[in-house]
């Protein structure tokens, strides 16, 4: 990757030891750490910093973007703020961060995620000093044969992430959410605690008002992006909002069909602000499997969201805005709204569902494995409808019920299982290594009133009344899909769609996934003499290969087979390489029936005839007719 913070609890030759040194913008020595990083950014105002004490021995790095509001160095103010109040310095940044800083008058070095943790830190212990980094490859790679782990590759498998914070490898982990690292431990902050509070506590005395207030200051502080600067642009309502109040763009994209309703509004919406608009076509590479682009999923996300993958070349900028995560952390998207089951379909209701059954919902919203059509398994040997909604009750409840110790309210807990889990930030990741790129949802005064608005007021009609006030010409176009400004009629007038003959059913925004998995011809490329899995999900198969592409690319070795991916692990298990080159299970036989004595060819890759790359395992770059818009499962980037 091209943006990286890389380092080790140790010295420059434990550095050296583990990686590569000369691809680091810069690297920064004390007797406890050594950390290197990169950034298309380094260099810029608020961006990736770095501080040294002039005797050598304290050291400060703030890596990703970080407003700075008196133009002191980031890096060098965090410093000398830790010395003053500790660890509460963290919370005074505002952006989307890693931040590492050792003090000689402090028990240990740490490295800090962000409130959020918009930026994942993998760290392992490889043999003598801890290493730990920003791309979980890179970090995968000082740990010899690895095991993989049952658990995590059966979560992202079913749900398209993994919770906790574990990765595909049971020797590889992740810093806490809000949390931080050092030598010997990780553990959590209190920067992220939800505090609902009455409007007449805010300065406006509106939630609306307020919001709008502090999306402006949050968009202000970001102005003056180098370059071209670009934005992703559909024709919903987050993504407007940064062509309306942004100075900085210069052109919008959009993904889609040319005679697609997401892309005419959104031609639309860049004549009316006056830039230039270009469309993104879908091509064969819009589901490109290279592991140059699954690599940015870490092993721990499905590869889904990049949708504009295949279009980097038709993308002509220096700087990239977004409105990712403003659907999850401003419009309540994980929150459960009521609804009535009539004729097989949810007509929804005014109000949040006062008892959801919460891995029943998350299970559907986010795409798992049987959930939503448990037909889906009825002919896989490896599990069965039953076994997958009871894997993802053992998933979900735990993981719902920890967010407790950061809310008192069931709402916000499962708004916050949503906001740790990101299921798109892959989208972002992958942008943010291309092109100098702002993530502004992550802005401390909007995160701070995501924590005090209650939940019942995180909606769709806040938003809209939100970005009104800003804009009151914002909204003179709707989404193709959301015609009217009441989200319950939005949602009444899909379901009728859905459900009466001869009408048709709103334009979606993004690709038809399946159809293109088809036209491509993906099961023979991916999964030749796998027939029991041909019939699941495109979606899931697509997961399969996105971790047994990612696994090869930390490793160098092909390391799983689709039964290992499938069933869901009975208790800890993780998967390890035998040496005679089969499979064994730490804990129970997850071979599913696979001949571990077959050494001949990897059976999960396409020959080099049928449009392979230059891996050395030959990724699948699809070749073949494009599909139309159509369905595209819970949730892409914001829009």
């Amino acid at each position: 990757m091209r943006n990286e913070l890389f380092g080790v609890f140790g010295d420059r030759a434990d550095l050296d030891r583990v990686t590569t040194t000369e691809r680091f913008a810069r690297v920064v020595e004390t007797p406890r750490a050594t950390v290197g990083v990169r950034d298309l950014g380094y260099g810029l105002p608020n961006r990736t910093a770095v501080y040294e004490t002039d005797d050598g021995d304290g050291a400060a790095v703030v890596w990703g973007e970080v407003v700075s509001e008196t133009g002191r160095s980031t890096a060098e103010r965090l410093y000398h703020r830790v010395g003053a109040v500790g660890r509460d310095a963290f919370a005074e940044l505002n952006g989307s961060y890693l931040a590492f800083v050792d003090r000689p008058d402090d028990s240990d070095p740490v490295v800090v995620t962000d409130p959020i943790r918009s930026w994942e830190c993998f760290y392992t212990d490889a043999p003598g000093v801890r290493v730990f980094g920003s791309d979980a490859a890179r970090v995968a790679k000082a740990v010899s044969n690895p095991a993989v782990d049952g658990r995590t590759v059966a979560e992202v498998t079913h749900f398209g992430v993994a919770f906790g914070d574990d990765t595909a490898f049971s020797e590889l982990g992740r810093v806490p959410f809000d949390g931080y690292l050092t030598p010997e431990s990780t553990g959590e902050l209190r920067r992220f605690v939800y505090d609902p509070q009455p409007p007449e506590a805010f300065e406006t005395g509106d939630y609306a008002a307020e919001l709008a207030a502090r999306l402006e200051r949050a968009i202000e502080r970001r102005t003056g992006m180098p370059g071209r600067t670009g934005l992703m642009l559909s024709g919903g309502y987050d993504s407007r909002l940064l062509l309306s109040e942004s100075p900085d763009v210069d052109v919008g994209y959009t993904m889609g069909d040319p005679g697609a309703g997401e892309v005419a509004v959104a031609s639309r919406l860049a004549d009316q602000y006056g830039v230039d608009h270009e469309t993104l076509e879908v091509t064969p590479r819009y589901l490109d499997l290279r592991p140059e682009v699954i690599q940015y999923t870490g092993g721990v996300r499905e590869s889904l969201h990049i949708h504009h993958r295949g279009n980097n070349v038709d993308i002509d900028a220096d700087s990239m805005l977004h409105g990712a995560l403003f659907d999850t952390l401003f419009r309540g998207f994980f929150l459960p709204e009521r609804g009535v089951e009539l004729f097989g379909r949810t007509f929804p209701l005014s109000g949040l569902d006062p008892d959801p059954d919460v891995p029943a919902y998350f299970a559907e919203k986010l795409g798992c494995l049987g959930g939503r059509d448990p037909s889906a398994v009825e002919d896989c040997e490896y599990l069965s409808a039953d076994s997958a909604r009871a894997f993802a009750r053992e998933v979900i409840e735990p993981a719902f019920e920890a967010g407790y110790d950061r809310c008192e309210n069931r709402h916000n807990a499962v708004d916050l299982l949503g906001i740790k889990l990101k299921p798109t930030l892959a989208f972002r990741t992958h942008l943010a290594d291309h092109y100098v790129e702002s993530l502004v949802a992550a802005d401390s005064e909007l995160l701070e009133w995501h924590l005090k608005t209650p939940p019942e007021h995180r909606t769709d009609e806040t938003w809209l009344d939100a970005i009104g006030k800003l804009d009151s010409e914002l909204l003179r176009h709707s989404p193709p899909d959301r015609p009217h400004r009441s989200f319950r009629l939005n949602e009444i007038e899909r379901v009728v769609r859905g459900a009466l003959p001869l009408v048709s059913e709103f334009d979606r925004p993004w690709p038809d996934r399946r159809e293109l998995y088809e036209q491509n011809d993906l099961d023979r490329k991916l999964f030749p003499g796998y027939d029991e899995v041909h019939g699941l999900p495109a979606r899931v198969k697509l997961r399969m290969n996105d971790l047994t592409t990612w696994i090869e690319f930390a490793t160098g070795e092909p390391r799983c087979t689709p039964d290992q991916l499938l069933r869901p692990p009975e208790g800890e298990q993780a998967v390890a390489p035998r040496t005679d080159g089969g499979w064994s299970a730490r804990n129970g036989d997850v071979d599913g029936g696979v001949d571990d004595a077959n050494d001949g060819p990897d059976r999960r890759r396409p020959d080099p005839a049928d449009g392979a790359g230059s891996s050395p395992r030959g990724p699948v770059t699809p070749s073949g007719p494009t599909g139309p818009t159509g369905p595209s499962g819970p949730s892409g980037p914001s829009r």
